[in-house]
Parts: structure tokens; sequence; C-alpha cells
């Protein structure tokens, strides 16, 4: 299979992405290994997908395929186990459901399911593809001939390297108890974990309980909700449009808000709700 660009849902209003309407994408060849892209948006400040590989499968690189990019990315783990490894470096990193991993630009990645359970990875990118910084940038870089998957030079030094090994890697790891918790208005209910936040890209986990809302906000740049569990509801207190101003989102939903939309998002029902957003380019300063 030959590199083509991938597709790039772009909306310039508030919209609901329904997972029967997520825009589905297979990328990859024989060298690489095929992946399965479920692409929620890919605005001009961000990019939202989920990938999928099955138990045991995964990806690598190839020349048409050279996974490398421009841009800083935000990976969550929502199924399975995932082992991602730098074939430049020899870097191997294992993320368990709910960790994440992020890295910056010119980092080679190979990614890996391993047995038991399809890999379903949430994936933030940004600065996004309408900017070049996926596979024309990538096209850009000397191909990888050559994959290491060990990084010998700690045997003999181990755990004495590990301050070598954490100042030279790629990847930063984040475990699902390292998020940065804050309360909505002080209400416990509504619960917004800092995952990552680069001067690029955002990403934070919400957890609403029954009964809990956040306060409206607006950010610095566009938003993408995906609904993990449960119930929540979007209102858009300040639409002045004529469109609709209350939606739903059920597990594997999307959301866009572009920037300078004000949203709030509730708990109607009786079962704790949880939804990832990511934000690009800032996220602070914008409350409503």
């Amino acid at each position: 299979m030959a590199y083509r660009s991938s597709p790039r849902p772009n909306f310039k209003e508030p919209t609901a992405i329904p997972y029967a309407e997520v825009t589905r994408y297979l990328w990859g060849d024989d060298e690489a290994g095929r992946v399965n892209d479920w692409i929620y948006a890919s605005s001009e400040k961000i990019h939202q997908l989920i990938f999928g590989v099955p138990a045991g499968g995964g990806f690598r690189h190839s020349e048409s395929f050279r996974t490398i990019f421009g841009a800083d990315e935000i990976l969550i783990v929502l199924q399975g186990r995932m082992v991602i490894t730098n074939p430049e470096t020899g870097e191997v990193q294992v993320a368990e459901t709910g960790d994440s991993v992020m890295f910056q630009k010119d980092t080679w990645h190979n990614a890996f399911a391993l047995p038991g359970t399809e890999l379903r990875v949430l994936e933030y990118f940004a600065p996004p593809p309408s900017t070049g910084t996926s596979g024309k940038y990538a096209h850009t870089k000397p191909f990888l001939t050559e994959s290491k998957f060990s990084r010998d030079q700690f045997f003999g030094n181990w755990p004495g390297g590990r301050q070598e090994a954490d100042e030279t890697g790629h990847f930063t790891m984040i475990g699902k108890s390292e998020r940065l918790w804050s309360m909505c208005s002080g209400d416990p209910r509504a619960l917004t974990g800092l995952i990552a936040s680069t001067d690029q890209l955002t990403a934070v986990e919400v957890i609403l309980e029954p009964g809990g809302r956040t306060s409206a906000k607006h950010h610095g740049g566009d938003s993408v909700i995906y609904s993990e569990k449960g119930r929540a509801n979007i209102l858009l207190p300040e639409r002045e449009d004529g469109g609709p101003d209350w939606f739903e989102l059920t597990p594997g939903d999307g959301f866009f808000v572009p920037q300078g939309s004000v949203y709030q998002l509730y708990n109607m029902g009786t079962e704790t709700a949880g939804l990832y957003i990511g934000v690009a380019p800032t996220y602070l300063g914008e409350t409503a």
C-alpha cells in the first residue's frame, strides 16, 4: 500500500461526533504493519484519533510509512497493554490500560499490542497534519534502516544508570495515578486531571460523578472531547447561531469545540462519567 494522507475531518462550529459517524482509515503496508484508525477531528490546531491493532500485532515503519513527525503527541491507552519503542535509540516502555505516553517532535516510534486483548489508544497530535507535520514531514527525515530494541549500555550499570536513562529517553510515561487533579468550582463531583501539557498540546481527564458539572470554560485553542464511560452532557450556554446547545455523549462518542466557544460538561445520570479532552495550542486562562 503506497503512502497517502489520512482523512482530515475538520469542523468550524461546535460539533457532536457520534461513534458511528467517526471517519475510519486503514494505513500501513506489509513492512510497517497495518493500523486501524478512527479519526474524530483534524482541525488547523489539533488532531484526535484512536488507533487500534490486534492482540500480538503492532506497527513498525517502512519507506512509505515513516513514524517520525514534527508534532507533540500524547497517547492514552484505552484498552490492552502497549509496548512502545524508539527504534533509533532502543528505548522500550510498557503502558498499561489507563497509562499515558508523551513525546515530542523528531521521535521515531513503533508500538505493539501484548497478547490477550486488542490495543486501542487515544492519540492527540499537535501541530496537526494540516500544517505539514505528519507524512510530509516524515519524508524529509533520513529513513531509519536499522532498528534497536534494547539499550545495552546500561547492562552492568542498573539501576545506577537510571538517571542517565531518564535524561536520554524520549518517552515520558504517565501512570493513571499521576494525574494533577483539580476540582471544578470546588465541587468534588467534578474533577479534572492534568495528564500532560506542553507549549503545543494539553490532555486532561474529566471525571463527573452523578450530579457533577464543570464550570463554563473556553480555551486558547481548539478542543476535542472523547467519552470513555458513562453518559455525559455538553451545554453550549452562549450559542447564538441558532444551532442546538445541549448534547449527550455515550462511550465512544466525541465532540469538537473550536477556540472561543464556551462549554460546560454535566452528569445528569446515576453512573460515573469519564471523558478525555485534548486542547491545542493552549489550555489555561480562558475560564468564562
